[in-house]
């Protein structure tokens, strides 16, 4: 009888664990156009989700836009992300009725993307620079999260604002999750999810990528605002801490939310909202 209740555990848990991979695997995939869009049911604004292309890269590009005259925030995603992360921002009728707004996939992540991520933030200044190209300097506001922080604050030409939330800014305290070495063992990499050998590919070589910006981050013409959360492990809060002491004062304002986690973009969206609209008006 025992053997059987055990045979029985295991079998569950097994189950459990599959399921959990399983929704894991789905959960964590780009989003097909289709799904994107449905986000926008609501969005008194109708968004428009365009394919554009950069040196021979197809990626996404998602704008919402009412009035010219507007300011836009351009959204730069991390590691793993998308342009589906801002959706909540990018529906919000107050935020629409502020401003303009921009996301777009960067290469790696589209959906069904066949090409790899290219572990350059120098590339990925260069791509975002040729995404606001058009739009005016002095209405741009960049908000890059994550691995879009370093991203929007190497971009050094004039613009309205950079906000940054919980960026990963500083070589010596960019930390290696556990998790990564899935990837790094062959015997387990046929296990990871292909967005997410993207993502570890990032990750692995992001530290030494940072050693070529960091020094200089203080040398943009721009106001910055960085939103980080004191409970982040994954881009320790530190990174903000070293960039407030890298600043001048009048150049740089640090907002702390007590508590917060990595997921501060969707755990703690009133309170990026509320700051938001501060550096709009």
């Amino acid at each position: 009888m025992l053997k059987k209740v055990i045979k029985i555990i295991v079998i569950l848990f097994f189950l459990i664990l599959v399921g959990v991979y399983v929704a894991f695997r789905i959960f964590t995939a780009p989003k097909s156009d289709e799904k994107v869009l449905k986000a926008y049911g609501t969005s008194k604004i109708t968004p428009v989700l365009t394919k554009e292309v950069y040196e021979d890269f197809d990626f996404r590009k998602l704008t919402v836009k009412s009035n010219d005259s507007l300011p836009t925030m351009v959204f730069v995603h991390g590691t793993i992300g998308s342009l589906h992360d801002f959706s909540k921002y990018m529906t919000d009728s107050l935020l629409q009725l502020k401003s303009n707004m921009v996301a777009y996939d960067r290469v790696g992540y589209n959906y069904k993307d066949k090409n790899h991520v290219q572990e350059s933030i120098a590339f990925e200044r260069d791509m975002l620079k040729s995404v606001i190209k058009d739009i005016p300097a002095d209405k741009v506001i960049l908000v890059g999260y994550s691995y879009g922080g370093p991203i929007a604050l190497s971009v050094k030409k004039k613009v309205r604002d950079i906000v940054l939330l919980a960026p990963a800014v500083h070589s010596k305290v960019e930390p290696m999750p556990w998790m990564i070495n899935f990837y790094k063992w062959k015997a387990t990499r046929w296990l990871v999810p292909r967005i997410w050998k993207e993502a570890s590919k990032e990750k692995l070589s992001h530290q030494e990528d940072l050693k070529s910006f960091e020094s200089d981050w203080d040398q943009t013409p721009n106001k910055v605002t960085s939103i980080h959360g004191n409970g982040d492990w994954i881009v320790p809060y530190e990174n903000s801490k070293m960039l407030e002491d890298q600043f001048p004062k009048h150049q740089f304002e640090l907002i702390t939310i007590p508590k917060a986690s990595h997921g501060l973009v969707w755990t703690n969206f009133e309170v990026i909202k509320k700051e938001l609209l501060k550096i709009l008006d």
